[in-house]
């Protein structure tokens, strides 16, 4: 009988239990919280030898392990693993820093052994760091047996980005006695080396901006010009520039598979945004024969493991829901539903599963052929002068007939005869735009001729640039990139020109201006529906031939890439000298480049934007054995909406600050809080919405794990997740009690 079996492991602690062998010098730098994650064929025996190396934490592993087979599922009982030394080194370490701040470095020296060791602890020096001993004479002393002795220092770094953090403990021979006992070497582990990571960060907000070209010199060179300029009040040292070329469009996208976006993932429809562009890549890589063995298994693996976590935000009926409860979502659910059933080509997606969404997405067609909307809008700024109900019906109708649902079918005959009757009403841009791609996916041409005719006669044309925005007065950059994609859809969806073709480059052209640094853009459904159609339109022109040199004249000289068909896909970056000055980039040859010119620096929190605006007042508490920091927070909306959409609250912790567990708990139970979140130095709190002019009051408890001196203000940023220009931040800090 074959079986396989998945095995997980995580830490739960320290241990006394000796290993059997240790090298004589151990360098420890790998410590995850969670360890395996394997899936493994045993076969017929029902046995499988695997070896693994134990990660670098002195800890106990617990297993899950289970079991599937033809017989059914089998659940293995819960084992321990314990790795230890009997003589290590533990450092303490905050996650983060802010240049200028420094803090105690402690390193604890642990000794198992049953005789006194003499022990040498020594931290390395380093250019990124400066450190002054706070221990005296000790860092060379006695360590009797089950003793232990903290080493302490104070540290200060001098350099921006991930500083290494190494200190040394070693077991020296001594011909002075430990406690009326002669000192031993260990023959074994005599040496334990651990090296941390410290992440140091600039002052004040990160700001990444974007310079983007697609440049096809067809023979003849093609030459661009622009500017660099940083802002007047951009903070001393923090700023980085690079140029990065690539010979095809979705190879940015593609370099960053598991964050086009950086956002946070937390609800139904963000994990989505993780989880399709895989397919529309993987898509036009195939029909393009680029489609590697690494490439498609790098692809797969996030696509399995997004449609497990979708499955959670899924009820019985089979309709998908922001945060897994409530009432289904019909945005969400022909969202999922028009994904998964693409991502059927690469990876296993359960058929009842999407048969479930189909029958309770139909259940929500009326008498007039329309659906029902169920949930909220992804971006209310879709609404315009026709109903949220035809917007809603051409996104499901598309959904299917993407589905390859047949037009003929009763179905889409109803649909689509409910969206004939709006084909003249033009109030409404993104309807206008995704209608045209639902009639292309008919086959009825003449409607998408009409519609597209009109699209034409309202489109921004600057030089070989096209798009489109909502309204003259609304120009959200999220939907004037839907709107412009789903115009890009309809053209190549069908039949088309070399005129067509060409006016579709246009449109492109534009979209790639406004991509990330990470080949995404501004939010999660305008980054999904971009690259749906950069796909297709890549499928469309894709020529295995042809070469280009990319030249960057910078002001202190110039760097040369070279495009060809051996590394199309090839993510070329280098690092600019220059953060400002006059840059010019020239293309010759006959292969398309992608060029981005990125900028990343660091700014003060500018004053309360228009629309948003975010109060923080910290209470210090040092009347605990842990002191605590209380952040009461106020937030408002100002816009001109009567409400936003989903907004972020993203709070990043003071250094050497944590998020007292309780304080998180009743902040998951406040007013308008679908779900919050700690990773990575922050605490992000998802709000339903924020209503216009009414404040909503917030608090979070905040507990000092380590003393940090010269401790810097820290940035809390609200803004709206669909239109993230709507935003506020604001800097906090306490009264340094390190």
């Amino acid at each position: 009988m074959d079986s396989s079996v998945a095995m997980g492991l995580g830490a739960v602690g320290e241990s006394g239990s000796i290993m059997v062998s240790e090298p004589l010098v151990t360098v420890r730098t790998f410590f995850p919280e969670t360890w395996i994650w394997d899936l493994v064929e045993t076969g017929s025996s029902g046995t499988k030898d695997v070896s693994l190396t134990v990660p670098d934490t002195i800890t106990t592993w617990e297993t899950e392990t289970f079991c599937l087979s033809s017989e059914g599922f089998g659940l293995a009982p819960r084992q321990k693993l314990t790795v230890f030394q009997p003589f290590f080194l533990e450092l303490t370490i905050p996650y983060s820093i802010i240049r200028g701040e420094n803090f105690e470095l402690k390193a604890t020296v642990f000794n198992y052994l049953n005789k006194c060791i003499m022990v040498k602890v020594t931290a390395a020096p380093s250019s990124d760091y400066t450190l002054t001993p706070l221990s005296g004479d000790q860092y060379t002393s006695c360590l009797c047996a089950s003793e232990r002795k903290t080493l302490s220092w104070t540290i200060n770094p001098t350099a921006l980005g991930v500083v290494n953090v190494t200190v040394t403990a070693e077991a020296v021979s001594s011909d002075a006695s430990c406690d009326n006992e002669v000192v031993s070497v260990p023959d074994r582990g005599r040496v334990d080396v651990v090296t941390r990571p410290l992440i140091v960060k600039a002052e004040g907000l990160e700001v990444a901006k974007t310079h983007n070209w697609l440049l096809c010199p067809k023979g003849e060179a093609l030459t661009e010009e622009t500017n660099l300029q940083l802002p007047q009040n951009v903070i001393d040292g923090s700023g980085r520039a690079v140029v990065s070329v690539l010979g095809d469009i979705l190879g940015r996208a593609l370099q960053n598979l598991d964050g086009l976006l950086q956002m946070p993932y937390g609800c139904g429809e963000q994990n989505m945004a993780l989880l399709a562009p895989n397919i529309y890549i993987l898509e036009y890589l195939q029909s393009s024969q680029q489609l590697t063995p690494a490439i498609k298994k790098k692809a797969s693996n996030f696509l399995n493991s997004g449609y497990q976590r979708q499955l959670n935000y899924k009820d019985s009926e089979g309709a998908y829901s922001t945060f897994g409860s409530g009432p289904g979502n019909t945005w969400l659910t022909a969202f999922v539903l028009r994904s998964l059933s693409k991502a059927q080509s690469f990876v296993y997606i359960d058929p009842k599963k999407l048969e479930e969404s189909k029958t309770w997405l139909i259940q929500k067609q009326n008498d007039t052929g329309c659906f029902v909307r169920s949930g909220k809008l992804f971006n209310n700024r879709m609404k315009g002068g026709v109903s949220d109900e035809v917007t809603l019906s051409a996104y499901i109708t598309a959904a299917f007939l993407e589905m390859k649902m047949s037009s003929d079918d009763h179905v889409m005959k109803q649909s689509l005869s409910c969206l004939k009757e709006f084909i003249n009403d033009f109030s409404n841009t993104y309807t206008t735009a995704l209608l045209a791609y639902v009639f292309t996916l008919a086959g009825d041409m003449k409607t998408r001729d009409h519609l597209l005719q009109h699209l034409d006669s309202v489109a921004i044309k600057q030089g070989s640039f096209i798009h489109w925005s909502q309204t003259a007065t609304e120009t959200s950059a999220s939907l004037s990139v839907e709107i412009s994609s789903y115009v890009l859809l309809a053209k190549l969806s069908a039949s088309h020109t070399n005129e067509e073709r060409g006016y579709a480059s246009g449109i492109v052209r534009w979209l790639t201006t406004q991509q990330n640094h990470y080949g995404g853009f501004s939010s999660t459904q305008d980054t999904v529906v971009a690259l749906q159609a950069l796909s297709l339109y890549s499928s469309v022109v894709f020529s295995p031939v042809g070469s280009s040199t990319v030249t960057v004249h910078s002001p202190s000289g110039q760097l040369v890439f070279d495009v060809n068909p051996g590394n199309k896909l090839l993510y070329q970056e280098k690092m600019l000298q220059d953060m400002t000055g006059k840059y010019s980039l020239e293309v010759k040859g006959t292969a398309c480049a992608s060029v981005q010119i990125s900028q990343h620096y660091n700014i003060p929190p500018p004053p309360d934007a228009t629309t948003m605006s975010v109060e923080v007042l910290p209470e210090y508490d040092s009347s605990h054995k842990t002191p605590k920091v209380t952040l009461r927070l106020i937030l408002q909306y100002n816009g001109k909406e009567a409400s936003t959409n989903m907004v972020i609250l993203d709070i990043a912790l003071l250094s050497g600050f944590i998020p007292d567990p309780q304080s998180m708990k009743n902040l998951e139970g406040a007013h308008l809080v679908d779900r919050v979140e700690h990773k990575n130095g922050h605490v992000v709190v998802y709000l339903k919405e924020l209503m216009k002019a009414v404040p909503v009051n917030l608090s979070l408890v905040l507990q000092q794990q380590i003393p940090v001196q010269n401790l810097k203000p820290a940035v809390i940023a609200l803004y709206d997740y669909y239109q993230p220009t709507d935003r506020a931040e604001r800097e906090y800090t306490v009264a340094n009690q390190a």
